[in-house]
């Protein structure tokens, strides 16, 4: 018997030579991290705080690559069908992680089921902002003058896949607003036409808003969160004005699926050091995004997250783009 245990596991270590040395060594070579995304974008910022902290955890570099198109979902595909070693990671977000199977019917990846997942990276509430010479001075006098003049006006967004259009198609959808949509290759001009007047509103992230909202060049009306970011302590929230819109974008860390337990284990840990780190927390608050509560991070809190936001936002999306055509 001794002999059959003894000559099992010869076998298995020849089978599968340097196996478990392999797992107990990583890493041992950079790590890439695709953003599938451009450079300078939430995604990509949020990306880069992450992996500077944890290289210093797991004592190899952390390498963003940015590999853009398709709403996000070409830098995912290549993510998904990357090798199962550690050494191919992605950090995607909600457009990538639960609303892409609904806007892309090709698509080559399923959220819930084509990756190992690591962890929410953070979430940053949706703003709602318009041009600045709008004449509703509040929310509810915004969402009044919506219900009767949508049909009229124009909504931005930073092209099909984005937060933008995710947020404002569930937003449009959620108060009955028909505007005509204008999509824009970023969300950088799509800002710079809602500032010069060229379109009426947008739903998007804080983070993005922010210096335009301080520099007083759009009207915020509200944030879709229940409570007020440090960054725009002026803004209120739809919770306070008693609007049941709340709406978070968020991002996430994630493996090809298959990928070795111990090393996701490695990860795991990496992640939530960083996001417990005082300066990750800081340079958050200055963006408007805030880490996950520790009980909602780690694979299981990023799986549940993933599938109840497919449920959520798919059949918004699939009637949303059945009625009404993109405007280019």
């Amino acid at each position: 018997m001794i002999r059959k245990v003894f000559f099992a596991a010869l076998v298995s270590a020849f089978a599968f030579p340097g196996a478990g040395l392999a797992q107990s060594d990583y890493p041992n070579k950079p790590i890439t991290v695709i953003v599938p995304f451009a450079a300078g974008g939430p995604t990509d910022v949020v990306a880069r705080i992450l992996g500077e902290h944890m290289s210093r955890t797991l004592g190899q570099q952390l390498v963003v690559e940015n590999v853009g198109g398709a709403g996000g979902t070409t830098g995912m595909t290549r993510v998904a069908t990357a090798a199962p070693d550690g050494y191919t990671l992605g950090v995607g977000n909600m457009g990538t992680q639960s609303a892409a199977p609904a806007l892309y019917p090709t698509l080559k990846y399923n959220p819930a089921t084509s990756f190992d997942q690591i962890g929410i990276a953070n979430y940053t509430p949706q703003t709602i902002v318009a041009k600045k010479d709008t004449a509703a001075k509040n929310l509810k006098e915004f969402l009044a003058y919506l219900k009767d003049n949508s049909a009229k006006l124009s909504y931005g967004h930073a092209g099909v896949g984005s937060i933008s259009y995710v947020s404002g198609t569930v937003f449009n959808s959620q108060f009955g607003f028909k505007p005509a949509l204008v999509a824009y290759r970023g969300t950088a001009p799509a800002l710079n036409d809602l500032v010069g007047g060229q379109i009426d509103y947008m739903v998007d992230q804080s983070l993005n808003v922010i210096p335009q909202i301080k520099g007083n060049t759009i009207k915020a009306y509200a944030v879709a969160a229940p409570a007020r970011l440090e960054a725009l302590p002026d803004v209120p929230t739809t919770k306070e004005l008693g609007v049941d819109f709340i709406f978070s974008a968020w991002n996430a860390m994630v493996a090809p699926k298959g990928t070795p337990k111990a090393i996701v284990d490695k990860l795991v840990d990496a992640l939530n050091k960083a996001l417990d780190d005082p300066n990750t927390v800081k340079r958050y608050v200055e963006l408007g995004s805030t880490p996950p509560e520790a009980a909602d991070r780690g694979p299981a809190g990023l799986q549940k997250l993933v599938e109840s936001e497919m449920a959520r936002i798919t059949p918004v999306l699939k009637a949303a783009m059945a009625a009404e055509p993109e405007k280019k």
